[in-house]
C-alpha cells in the first residue's frame, strides 16, 4: 500500500501524455470511416442499414379489426372506477410541495376553470384601446439618466426628548394626520392600474322580519344582472329592531364577478343604469379605502333599469326588487389612481376629493 502511493502522487504531477492509461489498447488498431481508402459513397453506406426496425410490431388485420374498446366495455359486467379513465382534481391546494398538484385554472380539467372568452366586451375593448395608454401618459414621471431624487423624511417622526415623558415612546405620526397612507409606486408600463374584479352585495332586513321570500327575490335578481351564481350569508350581529339574530337567519346575497362576466356587467352599468338616474350627481369623492376599491350604491328604484329586470318586470313582485352595494376591487395602490380610472372608464365623481 506504501509503494502505490508516491506513484498516485507521481502520476498527478507528470503531463496527461506520460500518464498510463487505464483503457485497454485493443482499440488503437481502429480506423475511421474517413481514413478509408478509397471512400465509399453515401448511396453504399445507406444499403449496409437494415430495411426493417426491430422496434415495429406487426398486426394481422383480423386482430386489428377485431379490437373495439367500447364493445368491451358494454360487455364487462361491473364498470370501472373513475380514477381508472378520469382525472380528478384535488379538491384542496395543499401547498407548492405536495406530490398531488392542482391543474392551473386554464386547464379544462382544473375546478376552477371557466370556458371563455366566447365574445369581446365593448368595457374590455375601450380599456385596452385607450385607456391604458390614456392612464400611462398621464403618470408618467420622466426621471433622466444620473438623476438623484432627494432623501425623504421618515414617515414616523421622533420626539425632540424636551420632556422625560417622550422616553420611550411610540414614534409619532406623519404630518397632517396619523394615517399612513400606503407606499404608492411610479405607474409604469407592467403596473396600469385596471379593475380586478366587481362584488355585488345586497342587504335585504326583510328576511328576518318577514319571510325567505324576501332573499329569494333578491337572489335571483342580482344573479340575472351579474350572470353569476350567487351566495347567502346569515347575520353576524344582533338589531332588536329588525330581530335579527347572530347566526340564525340568511339575510344577504353577494355575487362575485370576474373577467367576461365583470366586463359585461361594467359596459351594462356604465351605458344603460347610470344615465338613467334622475337627479344622480355621480359617486361621492371621499369614497373608498385608501387601498384603491371604490364602493357606492343603488336604490331599489334604480336596480330596476337593468334591462335583465326591466324585460321581466312582471316577475318580480316591485316591492321585494333590493338594492344593493356595488364595490369596484382596482389594482390602484392609491384612491386617487382608481378614480382616475373609473372616471376614463364613464363613472362620474362629486364633491372634495380626498387624495
Amino acid at each position: 500500500m506504501a509503494a502505490r502511493e508516491p506513484s498516485r502522487y507521481l502520476a498527478r504531477g507528470l503531463p496527461r501524455t506520460f500518464v498510463p492509461s487505464a483503457r485497454s489498447q485493443a482499440f488503437l488498431n481502429r480506423r475511421n470511416v474517413s481514413d478509408e481508402a478509397p471512400a465509399r459513397r453515401l448511396s453504399d453506406q445507406l444499403e449496409d442499414l437494415e430495411t426493417a426496425s426491430s422496434l415495429t410490431t406487426s398486426v394481422s388485420e383480423s386482430a386489428a379489426s377485431s379490437f373495439d374498446p367500447i364493445a368491451r366495455s358494454k360487455t364487462r359486467k361491473t364498470q370501472l372506477p373513475r380514477g381508472r379513465y378520469q382525472f380528478r382534481s384535488p379538491k384542496y391546494d395543499r401547498g407548492p410541495l405536495h406530490p398531488h398538484q392542482p391543474p392551473a385554472p386554464s386547464d379544462p380539467s382544473s375546478r376552477l376553470f371557466v370556458p371563455g372568452p366566447f365574445a369581446l366586451p365593448r368595457a374590455e375593448q375601450t380599456y385596452n384601446s385607450t385607456v391604458a395608454s390614456d392612464i400611462l401618459t398621464l403618470c408618467y414621471v420622466h426621471t433622466p439618466p444620473g438623476f438623484k431624487p432627494p432623501p425623504k423624511a421618515p414617515r414616523l417622526r421622533e420626539w425632540d426628548d424636551s420632556s422625560p415623558y417622550h422616553k420611550n415612546r411610540p414614534l409619532r405620526g406623519p404630518r397632517g394626520g396619523d394615517v399612513l397612507r400606503l407606499l404608492r409606486k411610479p405607474i409604469k408600463f407592467n403596473n396600469i392600474p385596471k379593475i380586478e374584479r366587481i362584488t355585488l352585495h345586497s342587504y335585504v332586513k326583510e328576511a328576518a322580519q318577514d319571510n325567505s321570500g324576501w332573499l329569494h327575490v333578491a337572489g335571483i335578481a342580482v344573479q340575472a344582472i351579474s350572470n353569476v351564481r350567487v351566495e347567502t350569508f346569515k347575520s353576524k350581529a344582533s338589531v332588536a329592531n329588525w330581530s335579527l339574530v347572530p347566526g340564525r337567519d340568511t339575510v344577504a346575497v353577494k355575487a362575485e364577478l370576474q373577467g367576461e362576466n365583470m366586463y359585461h356587467f361594467l359596459g351594462k352599468l356604465i351605458d344603460v343604469v347610470l344615465p338613467r338616474l334622475k337627479d344622480w350627481p355621480g359617486v361621492k369623492g371621499s369614497s373608498g379605502d385608501s387601498s384603491g376599491n371604490i364602493t357606492f350604491g343603488l336604490e331599489p328604484e334604480q336596480m330596476a333599469l337593468f334591462p335583465e329586470i326591466e324585460v321581466n318586470y312582471d316577475m318580480y313582485p316591485p316591492k321585494m326588487i333590493p338594492g344593493c352595494h356595488i364595490t369596484l376591487h382596482t389594482t390602484a395602490k392609491a384612491d386617487k389612481d382608481a378614480r382616475l380610472l373609473l372616471s376614463a372608464m364613464g363613472i362620474p365623481f362629486y364633491g372634495k376629493i380626498v387624495q
